[in-house]
């Protein structure tokens, strides 16, 4: 792809001192004509009772219509250099500003996307342009970071179980001794490495897919997707203690039923996981005014408020243990974070006092779509 072709440096700047100075010398002709035209226009008057010579009114000594109008044209003449050069002046004071927004954008790339405009003062148009590109500057700067943390939690994450399952054959065929038993459990293990990876990879798709945005729009009813989760995953919920309690009352949502299953799937997974034995999830929908909200509270450990946020990020938990392949990978949340993006949802997410998190997630009813979304 070849780069446009860059207009000429100052051309708005010289587009801008012709229009002024086209004002100006506007202006000028008309100020010489509302005083030219009629003294250029009285007539030599003799007296009736005297032989003097007619005079001119009002021209003073010796100035005729013919020399006005023959200094009028030297004086717009002369006017033509001095509106450029006035409108010039008056454009590149203009567009000071927006030279500097120019060589700031230029240098600013993904190396150095800390800089900032500041225009300060005076408060204008392109001063609230100024910072509105500092905003957009902070936020790329935002994305540009999240971006590499995240690249570098799953270079770690998926390169975890690859040096596992090498260094797990590695130490199988080089043991001289190793029967088929051994070589039977090498295998098994080896299997269990392969399905945690596979897991892994599964959850970055998930995420990529929610954060690319909606492909469909159907309507849909969150408490009948709500039930097809909850029925494959109450044996898990049985094997942990953890007793499932449902409140679905029918309600229609319109959105993408893939991502809006992922979303229902990672939270109640959420739940399950991050719970005590014996411990509950309720899992409610409803309609509300003119939105479907679904809710998702869960008993568990205790969270402080200011780790909630965190939590939302990819490769996040509260107690991180990369090394461990029961808890989770840290994008559960980050996923339904991503769905409810995708469908300007509102989430809402509070911390329990007796532990836990009550997670509300309110998607517009079809008729009435919701332009806003919330973080957590």
């Amino acid at each position: 792809m070849t780069n446009p072709q860059p207009l000429p440096r100052r051309s708005l700047q010289a587009r801008l001192a012709l229009s002024y100075a086209a004002g100006i010398y506007g202006a000028g002709i008309v100020v010489l004509a509302i005083v030219t035209v009629p003294l250029a226009g009285i007539q030599s008057t003799t007296p009736a009772h005297s032989s003097a010579p007619a005079t001119v009114t009002g021209t003073g000594d010796g100035i005729g219509p013919h020399q006005l109008l023959v200094g009028s044209a030297i004086a717009l003449a002369i006017l033509i250099p001095i509106a450029l050069a006035a409108g010039w002046f008056v454009a590149g004071r203009f567009l000071r500003p927006v030279r500097a927004i120019t060589a700031t954008a230029t240098a600013i790339s993904a190396g150095n996307l800390h800089q900032r405009l500041n225009l300060g003062e005076p408060a204008d148009e392109l001063t609230e342009l100024g910072y509105i590109l500092d905003d957009l500057f902070a936020r790329l700067e935002a994305s540009f970071d999240a971006h590499r943390h995240f690249v570098a939690n799953a270079s770690h994450e998926l390169r975890t179980p690859l040096a596992g399952l090498r260094t797990l054959l590695e130490v199988a065929l080089a043991d001289p001794d190793a029967d088929a038993d051994t070589l039977r459990s090498a295998c098994q293990e080896a299997l269990a490495l392969g399905e945690h990876q596979e897991r892994l990879i599964q959850a970055l798709l998930a995420l990529a897919t929610s954060e690319r945005g909606l492909t469909r729009r159907d309507t849909l009813d969150l408490a009948q997707v709500a039930t097809g989760v909850l029925a494959s995953r109450r044996d898990q919920a049985t094997r942990r203690g953890i007793v499932l309690t449902e409140h679905l009352a029918p309600v229609v949502t319109a959105g993408d039923p893939r991502l809006i299953e992922s979303l229902i799937t990672n939270l109640i997974d959420n739940a399950i996981r991050h719970n005590y034995p014996d411990g509950h999830v309720e899992i409610t929908t409803q309609a509300s005014g003119t939105e479907a909200t679904l809710t998702v509270i869960n008993s568990g450990p205790v969270i402080p408020d200011n780790q909630i946020q965190r939590l939302f990020q990819p490769f996040q938990k509260l107690a991180p243990d990369r090394h461990s392949r029961r808890d989770g990978y840290g994008l559960g949340l980050a996923i339904v974070n991503a769905v409810a993006q995708a469908h300007h949802a509102t989430l809402t997410t509070s911390a329990r006092l007796e532990g836990g998190l009550a997670i509300t997630v309110r998607f517009a009813h079809p008729s009435h779509p919701n332009p806003h979304s919330h973080r957590p």
